[in-house]
């Protein structure tokens, strides 16, 4: 269950978080049936199923009993009325162990309208939503365009420096072919020390004490786990500034080198690196970690939008080393580079978040009946394209989306 994506066939995200040794347990839904992630219902993980097959046994099937159209009741639970509203009936200790329970979900009241208004909805919010999602799709082109050249800028730096007119030597190393002949090529491993997060339990999760670093996080998600734990090391806190290198993760935005931007100290998941010891300069030695990452998820196969990478392999990669004097220098010049970069993709960023939310406001005005939209034509356009679902999936997976698919199955 992906909470942007609805139910997707396992075969489509190939990777190891959701491969089940068995099916035992599974439940089976059929083609119309609503399907809850009771997990994560607060958040309005509801979805129809377009198709039938084996699903969590910790997903709640509903079958409808009416004709009615599944959908409409899926866009329905979603808004933030009924999300709130849901979120006052689950049960449980811990957030993200909440449980709606399907006697609290029956005793939530909804609006029924008609079935053929339910069904003019529905071609209303499919009209508009293809629109807004071909409109984000090429705004994120468009971010992706940035990062390619802030990407090239930061790879052109690390590997051959300022001076174009330096000597260079060959390194028999394809991401890297040659470097400046005064500059060095060590492997990471004699660079720095890569210690582990903590593999923290939902007991260990609190509302308070000393925040649990997700990789959501690391891209600016608010939203922590805290631990009171007092047997924890204390070097293995992270402060500000600090580097850290997410080994697992999505392609381009999850996965790769982060510098900890946060005014307070926090633990890593196991997720997460730490990175410790070294003696290069540390924005240099950021962007060098940042040309790392592309040259690891140039050379990923077989996961579909994710990438992984074990710390010996990561330890084992070559990598260009500037003199001490020129380390500084080079970081800065990236630095300016990046500059307007970096405030042309936040400007659409800006952008995509002002359409969401206005898609998500105005698909709860029209299902609980803020708007009239029984007598509005839909006229779809000769030239509609037709999305590659695939790429979809792969461009729209984000970090809290996969985790929301491994917390359905936490205590299977």
């Amino acid at each position: 269950m992906s909470q942007i994506h609805g139910l997707v066939e396992s075969a489509k995200i190939d990777t190891w978080r959701l491969r089940s040794e068995s099916y035992a347990g599974g439940k089976l839904c059929e083609l119309g049936d609503l399907v809850l992630n009771r997990l994560k219902a607060h958040l309005g993980v509801f979805a129809h199923a377009s198709m039938p097959g084996v699903i969590s046994p910790d997903y709640t099937v509903f079958r409808p009993v009416d004709d009615i159209e599944v959908r409409y009741f899926e866009h329905l639970y979603k808004t933030p009325s009924y999300k709130a509203e849901l979120r006052k009936r689950t049960k449980g200790i811990v957030e993200g162990f909440w449980r709606l329970y399907s006697d609290d979900f029956y005793d939530v009241r909804v609006v029924v309208p008609p079935k053929d208004e339910q069904s003019k909805i529905l071609v209303f919010i499919d009209s508009y939503d293809r629109k807004v999602r071909r409109l984000i799709r090429n705004k994120r082109r468009l971010i992706g365009l940035l990062n390619e050249q802030k990407q090239a800028i930061i790879n052109r730096a690390v590997t051959r420096g300022l001076n174009p007119d330096a000597p260079m030597k060959p390194t028999g190393i394809d991401w890297m072919p040659e470097v400046p002949a005064h500059w060095d090529v060590k492997r990471l491993k004699y660079l720095t020390k890569f210690s582990n997060g903590i593999a923290f339990k939902p007991a260990d999760w609190k509302d308070e004490g000393v925040p649990i670093i997700r990789i959501e996080n690391l891209n600016g998600g608010d939203h922590f786990n805290y631990t009171d734990r007092t047997d924890l090391p204390e070097n293995m806190l992270i402060q500000t500034g600090d580097l850290v290198f997410a080994w697992s993760g999505n392609r381009g935005t999850s996965f790769g080198s982060f510098e900890w931007a946060r005014d307070f100290p926090a633990y890593l998941n196991q997720h997460i690196f730490k990175l410790e010891g070294y003696d290069l300069h540390r924005k240099y030695f950021y962007y060098l970690l940042r040309a790392v990452t592309k040259h690891v998820e140039d050379n990923a196969h077989g996961i579909i939008g994710l990438v992984h990478i074990t710390k010996p392999a990561l330890g084992a990669i070559f990598v260009p080393v500037a003199d001490a004097d020129e380390q500084g220098e080079i970081a800065n010049k990236i630095d300016e580079d990046l500059d307007e970069l970096n405030q042309a993709a936040e400007k659409v960023r800006a952008e995509i978040r002002l359409i969401e939310e206005y898609r998500e406001r105005l698909i709860a005005d029209v299902v609980t009946g803020k708007l009239d939209v029984r007598h509005i034509e839909i006229a779809a356009p000769a030239d509609e394209p037709i999305a590659n679902e695939d790429d979809a999936l792969e461009d729209d997976l984000e970090g809290d989306d996969a985790e929301v698919m491994e917390g359905a199955d936490a205590d299977e």
